[in-house]
């Protein structure tokens, strides 16, 4: 298996028709934070878990998830564009606060 920061996968399971066929967003910042926030709602039982279809309440996984999206912020201040930025900003605070909506 290859090492350093550069690595690629090269090869794995599906064929490039099914990835193609699928729609799948291009991975860029803005996706990635949309990921992590789609993953902290079905943590907080918000929406169903796209697998199961069921609705199940995980605060610590939610906490952590959002903790980590907030790291993200820190990390990459001054380096997003102002509209990852505004994104950022306002699905962590939505999040804040389902998560305290939740909580209580």
């Amino acid at each position: 298996m290859a090492q350093g920061k550069d690595f690629i996968i090269k090869e794995y399971s599906g064929s490039d028709v099914e990835c193609e066929s699928r729609k799948i967003p291009e991975v860029d910042f803005s996706t990635f934070i949309i990921s992590l926030y789609s993953s902290a709602l079905v943590q907080l039982g918000e929406i169903p878990d796209p697998v199961t279809g069921t609705r199940a309440k995980d605060l610590c996984i939610a906490k952590q998830t959002i903790d980590m999206i907030a790291m993200l912020e820190k990390k990459t201040s001054g380096n997003l564009d102002i509209e990852e930025e505004k994104l950022l900003k306002s699905l962590l605070h939505e999040l804040r606060m389902t998560y305290v909506k939740v909580k209580c």
